[in-house]
């Protein structure tokens, strides 16, 4: 359907967004205790985080993801 595209809220600015024009970005955040014991509780966790174009152009997302992208593509050959 045209024009009937869900809006989703942008994580830097609040702005809301249409989901096709949203940029999609996966960020990996850990925490640890860091008690080098037997005891010492790790965590680690994928979070995904939409942003506006201005704000993922601005955090510098874009190269990111271009960096990914041509990475995948040497591994493959």
């Amino acid at each position: 359907m045209r024009g009937k595209e869900t809006l989703v809220t942008c994580d830097s600015c609040g702005r809301k967004v249409p989901r096709n024009k949203a940029v999609v970005y996966e960020k990996g955040v850990g925490y640890n205790t860091e008690l080098k014991t037997a005891n010492d509780v790790r965590f680690f966790q994928r979070m995904k985080m939409t942003y506006c174009i201005s704000c993922a152009k601005h955090r510098g997302i874009f190269e990111r993801l271009k960096r990914r992208s041509i990475e995948r593509s040497k591994r493959e050959y």
